[in-house]
């Protein structure tokens, strides 16, 4: 039996009439930067996120980007994050000249652990923590991270919060949407996330008016009017396209976290069934997971039980193999192995397995026990 990681031709199935018909509208027009179909998204998207705004932006990273130079983070400034994430969030960190600062995650969720980013404000130095402007908590496989506390180390020490959401659309933390709790929301709509486009794309979200208007400044070279430029900002527009095809898929996407959500349902029955001790599943515990990734973590031959399952026809990844405290590209921060023990304990035991909703029961009991046969 095959089990891809995640295969989209079902999905696009189900939209292929709407999608052709709206993209031979689009060709017709000719109209493909920005426009009513991107401004008919934002207004979606703010909807659907419960905030008052949001701004299509051409991938999930130059969300990252976008938000940070809004809120004036260039050289010499800190921002706190995780290294237990995708590069995108500490490489748009670096890329507008400002330092990352690592916190370990929790082990249960994966997300930023509050008190290990307490551990790390507290042990820089005056000058450091003056610099320190932000925090960029990762809303980690589709659960929010723990916003409570977050917000509460954001307002004691004055700190703009930008969520990277880009896995977590429509998850929520008590009731609260990703991206609606700081002061920026950043999604990516890569064409593997639960919301995804036919090629790169990204949104913010805010609730200040001020940063929208800057925002809109900013994603076309800072100018407004054109050719009027108040200051440097960048070519972060949406295309017209894939605005469109993602406007479609949102109709359907509140259905599809649903078959996320029952397909890991089925999952931890059978797994339980399994009895497989040494196979840790993930912790649900925020409000709404939406489950963009289903990881399970494992004590031991982690790589071979990899290899078995891929030779058995099972897609799966690694995220992340190696956390950024020791990446090649950020030895100058200084980190050394064993500086953040659950970033690379993760790092080292974590398996993604198939999840998407157009899976059959069939292939999830197949999963389960291809793992059960690898460790008996």
């Amino acid at each position: 039996m095959q089990v891809p990681l995640l295969d989209l031709k079902k999905q696009y199935q189900e939209i292929k009439e709407e999608v052709l018909k709206v993209t031979e509208e689009i060709y017709e027009s000719q109209y493909f930067i920005l426009g009513p179909h991107v401004e008919k998204l934002e207004k979606e998207i703010a909807e659907y996120c419960d905030t008052k705004f949001s701004l299509g932006v051409s991938s999930g990273t130059d969300a990252l980007i976008i938000s940070l130079m809004c809120a004036d983070i260039g050289k010499e400034d800190i921002v706190l994050t995780t290294p237990y994430t995708f590069f995108a969030t500490a490489g748009a960190i670096s890329r507008v000249g400002a330092k990352p600062l690592f916190a370990d995650i929790d082990p249960s969720t994966y997300n930023i652990s509050p008190d290990s980013m307490i551990k790390a404000i507290e042990n820089l130095g005056d000058n450091e923590r003056s610099k320190l402007k932000a925090i960029m908590p990762v809303h980690l496989y589709g659960q929010c991270a723990d916003m409570d506390q977050i917000l509460d180390i954001a307002k004691k020490y004055n700190l703009v919060v930008i969520e990277d959401a880009a896995q977590a659309i429509g998850s929520e933390f008590k009731g609260k949407r990703a991206g609606s709790m700081g002061d920026f929301g950043c999604f990516s709509f890569f064409p593997s996330k639960n919301l995804g486009a036919f090629g790169d794309g990204g949104i913010v979200t805010t609730n200040s008016s001020e940063m929208f208007e800057k925002l809109v400044k900013l994603r076309n070279h800072g100018s407004h009017p054109k050719y009027y430029h108040e200051m440097v900002g960048g070519n972060f527009r949406l295309d017209a396209l894939q605005a469109a095809i993602v406007s479609i898929k949102l109709k359907h996407l509140d259905s599809w976290t649903k078959g996320r959500q029952e397909n890991a349902e089925i999952y931890r029955k059978l797994f339980k069934e399994a009895a497989l001790k040494n196979v840790k599943l993930p912790e649900e515990v925020q409000s709404r997971h939406i489950y963009n990734q289903f990881i399970i973590s494992v004590d031991e031959k982690r790589d071979e039980l990899r290899q078995f399952i891929n030779d058995n026809g099972i897609g799966n990844d690694i995220y992340y193999p190696v956390p950024l405290h020791l990446q090649n590209c950020f030895t100058d921060l200084g980190y050394k192995k064993g500086d953040f023990p659950n970033s690379e304990s993760a790092a080292d035991s974590t398996i993604a397995i198939p999840i998407y909703p157009d899976l059959n029961e069939d292939q999830l009991i197949y999963v389960v026990e291809t793992i059960k046969k690898f460790y008996s």
